[in-house]
């Protein structure tokens, strides 16, 4: 098993966070008690369409605090879009961000943020650890179960100059709140549903079996692939469930708190490489490449590999060929059935993709030493 002794130094890092049916209706009170006067609200045109987004926007007129919206948000945050989301944070002389969506407002929106106190372009934060100041106060809405930004040190943007994600890593872009409310994942279209379910598990199964993982990850990285197994698939069936919603927003939680402190592993290095050049929803992306990232992980973390496969209810004693077979088998009942090959890509793309990914700071926490040469053979194995 990963990790020899439980007693090496560990942190943990997470931001105040309210749960339950209503919570998004506390927006306006927190950037009340913030000390906020002015917000910028960043959202998507679809979330802004929705009739809940109303509920929002009043709690923030009830408290007596006035905002200037933001919509334009693309499915993968692009950098102009940030930049231009801080022109407007500072010409409407804002001095707090309530983000609402799923994990690209949000990313956004953290990125806004720390362009704004930072004055630099959000390309120059690629890395870790360096934002040097703080954002401004973040009040995150999450409105899909899947990238758990609302309560992680990460902030994925796309570089579309050079059509790659860029990772930022940084206890700076930790939101302030998050405000967890089951009511609008009722109105998710079944795909988003299930993509972002898949980024869930691939979080929570990344951040167990990292070499930066903690029995506190621990803990919450097995909750949330025994809650995202057994929930998703009802909340796909039935929208309107709001207790398999309410399940899958526990697993996306869990999963946040144990990947934003365990961090990733090369899933995500080769899913960004890969979203970033086709524009893939990222979820999607983790989806396609997770099986051939667990085959090629598993003999340096065979113990806690067994134990995803336990909690997966994978056939007992098969090893890695049962637990690859048991995550296939899962995407494919929610309809995720195709291959890297299906999405776009296409093998004269991965040289290319390999070098994008080897440089992806995800990569240092994975199980297992990668190369170059590995990381092609993975997206081979994905075709």
């Amino acid at each position: 098993m990963l990790g020899e002794s439980d007693h090496s130094l560990r942190k943990f890092v997470a931001p105040e966070f309210v749960f339950g049916a209503g919570a998004s209706r506390l927006a306006g009170r927190y950037a009340r008690n913030f000390g906020v006067h002015r917000v910028l609200l960043v959202s998507d045109p679809g979330v802004a369409s929705c009739p809940w987004f109303d509920d929002i926007c009043r709690s923030l007129d009830d408290a007596g605090i006035s905002w200037a919206p933001f919509s334009g948000v693309s499915e993968n945050p692009r950098s102009a879009e940030v930049m231009r989301g801080a022109e407007i944070y500072e010409a409407e002389e804002c001095g707090g961000i309530v983000a609402v969506g799923g994990g690209s407002p949000m990313d956004c929106a953290k990125g806004i943020g720390i362009v704004s106190s930072n004055n630099q372009n959000i390309l120059s934060f690629e890395g870790v650890d360096k934002v040097r100041m703080p954002g401004p106060p973040l009040i995150c809405i999450p409105t899909t179960a899947g990238s758990a930004a609302d309560v992680s040190q990460f902030a994925i943007i796309n570089d579309e100059v050079q059509k790659r994600k860029i990772a930022i890593i940084s206890k700076a872009l930790v939101p302030d709140i998050s405000l967890l409310d089951p009511l609008p994942l009722t109105t998710l279209p079944p795909e988003v549903t299930v993509n972002c379910g898949m980024d869930v598990l691939s979080h929570a199964i990344e951040a167990y079996v990292s070499n930066a993982s903690s029995p506190v990850t621990d803990l919450h990285a097995r909750k949330a692939i025994d809650l995202i197994v057994r929930s998703l698939p009802g909340a796909v069936e039935r929208p309107d469930d709001i207790d398999a919603r309410f399940a899958t927003m526990m697993a996306s939680l869990h999963a946040g708190l144990a990947f934003s402190n365990a961090s990733l592993g090369a899933v995500h290095a080769l899913a960004h490489a890969l979203g970033g050049y086709l524009d893939l929803s990222h979820g999607l992306a983790n989806a396609l490449l997770l099986e051939s990232v667990v085959a090629f992980n598993y003999a340096a973390a065979p113990d806690r590999y067994g134990e995803i496969g336990r909690i997966m209810q994978a056939p007992a004693g098969g090893g890695k060929k049962a637990l690859v077979s048991r995550i296939r088998a899962f995407r494919s009942s929610l309809g995720i059935a195709g291959t890297i090959a299906d999405a776009g890509c296409e093998r004269s793309d991965i040289p290319s993709l390999a070098a994008r990914a080897i440089a992806d700071p995800c990569l240092a926490t994975n199980p297992k030493d990668i190369t170059l040469e590995d990381i092609g053979r993975i997206y081979e194995a994905a075709f």
